[in-house]
């Protein structure tokens, strides 16, 4: 059972994007729109978050590492993903999640590190990388 979080550089992510069992969870509010994504990635908006988790764990069933961010990853990144750990702490079955993370720098550094942003309107997004 995750009890702790850990943070993860961009670096350490692009090596992890290429496993089937990692899912990247987006909780910015409405930037998230405006400023692209990270290419395959969920996203479940911090103002709402809390009431969406059961709809997340659907999403998630399988992965057993989520990694998640904000825009900085200072605040709303790590508090959704404590959330989540307080979440599935709660619950009476195994969920199968083995690692919380949190993207260092959040999206804001991934995309100034010059790391691939998708630009795509689609819900789920399918991953095409600028």
């Amino acid at each position: 059972m995750v009890r702790s979080i850990s943070y993860i550089t961009g670096t350490q992510l692009l090596t992890l994007k290429r496993h089937p069992n990692i899912a990247i969870v987006d909780v910015r509010d409405d930037e998230r729109v405006y400023d692209a994504h990270i290419a395959g990635s969920l996203h479940f908006a911090s103002d709402t978050f809390v009431e969406k988790l059961p709809k997340l764990m659907q999403e998630v069933k399988g992965k057993d590492t989520l990694v998640f961010h904000c825009a900085l990853s200072q605040v709303r990144g790590p508090s959704c993903a404590r959330k989540l750990v307080d979440y599935i702490a709660a619950m009476k079955e195994d969920a199968g999640i083995q690692n919380v993370l949190v993207l260092e720098r959040g999206f804001n550094g991934w995309e100034a590190s010059g790391r691939p942003v998708c630009r795509c309107t689609n819900i789920p997004c399918k991953g095409e990388e600028e």
